[in-house]
């Protein structure tokens, strides 16, 4: 080509507007390393998964430090990945604790894990907390893409009420925070994130192409040939792989509106979300991937369960609530039950991580220009500890974080001083966050 394609450039239609992912054609983007000095293939993204209710942390901790550690049996799912991460012991949320305000530890753990503020203990509309990582870099990068951020996951909350000691539900529900008194609700919805990624035209158009019952690709079908007579035969193959992963998630979306809700004695899913919670966390984590893949957004947060959530897992033969379960007492039947939930949510991530990982982007892998964090604002569950946190980091982040490693810190280090090390590498730079004390030094060896 002549000149490089536009990285902005979308595949219109009738009421449609898919989105490219990074081909050659578009030539480099800036990066973070050295300075800005250097050019990379393909811009940095970040991503924060949540799980609840802490972890049982004897079989989550690796027993070694540096490169050589061995995945203990909650890490064990993420064994093809283990060079693609990094295990980091000794971070603290401090504004998850009390600190004078009593019970609530499951709120605080939720609305202090991104933001690094103590919430206003309240039930009431006078909500405050402060300004989420996630939402602080989309303020500052966010218009670089279609999307500035997007929220997802895959139980609903109440934005009012009272959910734990005295503190409104949204902070057992939400985590991200806008600003100190806007909280953003996450789309627990598959098919309302598709249509937000690939949509134009409004819910007339939407509704024009589903009577059509045609997929939004054939929409684009034209622009698309049109490219296609522009680009490289391996540009050419990359959209092919892609347009095929975006029918995929169409598919599951058909065919889980089509069929019922699997009900349990606790929980059911909502109409229109899939039947099972494993599929509903996969379609979610496929649409985060798509999402980076075309460069929609470059900001995701993913909260796979409300903090405090009593959630059963009866498909691994669980069939007790997963917060009742988290006050084991040390009963070692109960903490083993604890273990496999862990594990199921570590199963999930191995899916997501795997699938970044089998997208080439540039010289290397869509993972590699990624950085996913993952954890939770609770310890142990049973002793409501906001210290030594389960968290962990896949990616290299732009080739900017040395990966394969347990990285133990000292002990009352801030989770925040993790975030503004991410920020920095989405060129994103400032004094501090919440109850930062510095960018988190070690990740880049």
């Amino acid at each position: 080509m002549s000149f490089p394609l536009s990285r902005r450039r979308v595949l219109k239609g009738l009421g449609a507007a898919v989105a490219l992912p990074w081909l050659e054609s578009m030539g480099p983007v800036r990066s973070w390393a050295a300075d800005d000095k250097a050019a990379a293939a393909a811009p940095t993204r970040m991503a924060f998964l949540y799980v609840p209710n802490g972890k049982n942390m004897a079989d989550w901790t690796p027993k070694e430090e540096g490169t050589s550690f061995t995945l203990p049996h909650i890490l064990e799912p993420l064994a093809p990945v283990r060079d693609d991460l990094n295990i980091l012991t000794g971070l603290t949320a401090d504004k998850a604790r009390a600190n004078g305000d009593g019970g609530g530890d499951h709120a605080r753990a939720l609305s202090a894990f991104l933001t690094g503020v103590q919430a206003r203990k309240t039930d009431g509309t006078d909500i405050r907390s402060g300004v989420s990582v996630d939402q602080l870099a989309a303020s500052r990068i966010g218009d670089r893409t279609r999307l500035s951020s997007l929220e997802i996951g895959t139980e609903a909350g109440s934005m009012a009420g009272t959910c734990d000691s005295g503190y409104s539900c949204v902070y057992s529900s939400t985590m991200v925070w806008k600003s100190a008194t806007q909280p953003l609700p996450k789309e627990v919805n598959p098919k309302l994130v598709f249509e937000r990624l690939f949509g134009s035209g409004g819910d007339a158009e939407r509704k024009r192409r589903d009577s059509l019952r045609k997929s939004v690709l054939d929409f684009v079908r034209e622009d698309a040939a049109d490219l296609k007579g522009k680009i490289s035969a391996n540009d050419q193959r990359k959209l092919d792989e892609y347009f095929t992963s975006v029918r995929d998630i169409e598919t599951r979306i058909e065919r889980a509106d089509k069929l019922p809700p699997v009900k349990t004695p606790d929980y059911a899913a909502p109409q229109g979300i899939p039947a099972t919670y494993e599929e509903h966390i996969r379609m979610m984590s496929d649409l985060m991937v798509l999402a980076f893949q075309a460069d929609v957004t470059r900001i995701c947060t993913f909260v796979l369960a409300n903090e405090g959530s009593n959630k059963p897992y009866p498909f691994i033969n669980v069939s007790e609530g997963h917060h009742d379960l988290s006050h084991h007492g040390n009963d070692p039947k109960k903490k083993e039950k604890i273990r496999d939930i862990n594990r199921f949510h570590v199963t999930q991530l191995a899916y997501l991580l795997t699938k970044l990982k089998t997208l080439k982007e540039g010289d290397g892998s869509l993972l590699d220009n990624c950085m996913i964090a993952y954890g939770s604002g609770n310890s142990d569950g049973n002793a409501h500890n906001h210290d030594d946190l389960p968290i962990l980091v896949a990616g290299k982040g732009g080739g900017t974080i040395q990966t394969g490693r347990h990285i133990r810190y000292a002990k009352e280090t801030p989770l925040n001083n993790l975030w503004l090390s991410m920020l920095e590498r989405m060129d994103v730079r400032i004094p501090f966050l919440g109850d930062s004390t510095g960018a988190l030094p070690g990740l880049n060896g």
